[in-house]
Parts: C-alpha cells; sequence; structure tokens
C-alpha cells in the first residue's frame, strides 16, 4: 500500500496548531525550550515543518528566541495582559451590543448550546473543553455582530487570549457570566449587553492577573 505524503504546507499547519494548543494547554510551559529535533520526532515529522511552525509562534507572541539557538515559550507579562485586555474590552463590549440589536433565533440557539456543552465541561472540570467553548461563544458573539472586520482583528490574538485565560480556573463563575451575557444579547437591549460584556471583561481581567502573577489588579 503506497503512502500519501501531505503536502509540506499541511504538515506545517498540523504541527503548528498542536504546538499552539500545547502551549494553551499549559503542557509546554513559559520557559521550556522548543527544540525542533526533539518535536520533530515526537509528531513524526520532518524539521522544517517544525521550525516553519516555531516562526510561527514567535509572530504570534507564543514563543520567543533567548539566543538564536534558543527557543523557548513565552513568560507572560504584566503588560502582554493589560494591552490584550484593553484591546479585547474595545471589541468585545462593541461587539455585544450590534450583536444585541442583530440576534436571530439561529444565532441566539447556537449561544444557548454552547452555555449546555459549557455546563457539562464545567461539571467534569474539562478546562481544555471549557477553554474551548468559552471562545467559540465570545466568537459567536462576534459573528452575530456582523462586523468582518471585529473578528479579523481579533483573530491574530486570538490565541493569545485563550492562553491567558486558561489560566483562570473560575469556571462556574465564567459560566454565570456567560449566561449572564447571553440573555443581555437575547434581551436585544444593546446598552445592557455593552454593560454586562464590559462588567465580563473586566472581571476576567482580574482574575487573569490573579491566577498569572499572584496580585490583585486595583479598580
Amino acid at each position: 500500500m503506497t503512502t500519501v505524503e501531505q503536502p509540506l504546507a499541511a504538515v506545517r499547519e498540523r504541527v503548528l496548531a498542536e504546538l499552539r494548543q500545547e502551549i494553551i494547554a499549559g503542557r509546554l510551559g513559559p520557559g521550556d525550550r522548543l527544540v525542533e529535533r526533539e518535536l520533530a520526532e515526537r509528531l513524526g515529522v520532518s524539521r522544517v515543518p517544525v521550525r516553519e511552525a516555531i516562526r510561527a509562534l514567535v509572530a504570534e507572541g507564543f514563543v520567543t528566541f533567548e539566543t538564536p539557538r534558543r527557543t523557548v515559550v513565552r513568560r507572560l507579562t504584566r503588560t502582554d495582559v493589560t494591552e490584550l485586555f484593553e484591546l479585547r474590552e474595545a471589541l468585545e463590549v462593541f461587539a455585544a451590543g450590534r450583536a444585541a440589536q442583530r440576534a436571530t433565533e439561529d444565532g441566539l440557539a447556537e449561544l444557548s448550546a454552547l452555555l449546555d456543552s459549557a455546563a457539562e465541561a464545567t461539571r467534569t472540570a474539562d478546562g481544555e473543553a471549557i477553554t474551548d467553548i468559552n471562545t467559540r461563544f465570545h466568537d459567536r458573539i462576534l459573528a452575530m455582530a456582523g462586523n468582518s472586520l471585529l473578528t479579523s482583528v481579533m483573530e491574530p490574538v486570538d490565541g493569545r487570549l485563550r492562553w491567558m485565560t486558561r489560566r483562570n480556573e473560575e469556571w462556574t463563575h465564567l459560566l454565570a457570566e456567560h449566561r449572564e451575557l447571553y440573555e443581555a444579547v437575547a434581551s436585544g437591549d444593546a446598552d445592557r449587553a455593552r454593560n454586562v460584556a464590559l462588567t465580563h471583561v473586566k472581571t476576567n481581567y482580574r482574575s487573569t492577573v490573579r491566577h498569572l502573577f499572584d496580585e490583585e489588579e486595583q479598580g
């Protein structure tokens, strides 16, 4: 039987997705070194797609070159967290208001189904599933806003936001906040949706700071 080899670009994307998920899930932690040869052996690929995936991870902000021959997972700083949450606040609060004005029955049904899935993942304490579902919940609200630029602006930083918020394990509180956000969007009241979204982002920021740096954020 002949083995059909995947195109290099497809292999590179697979390797990139696997390494990105390992970082987001914490299986590769801050300061961990990424060695091309070791990763290639573990993932069953050549070093070329691994090298290209690492370069992409550098561009996405997940890893950094400590020296030309040493690549490690980045250690997040307070500035990293603050800047990303400022962007998230600006875009997601606007998106929530727009989503409330433009919500459809199908869109709301999708959000409701995601909340059901989140509740089950919370019950079983499945951190990776919770992070994935919560990301899809916010992505769906962005899509419901009906502004393609919102999605294109958020897409480059989406992975880093998941990486940060994965450290926040206050899952029951997150589920309650998402249910409140759903109700606000479903109400059709744009001001209510924006206010709930703003509170949610600020609460999530404080929780992320607390879990990442073991300190409270004032304000």
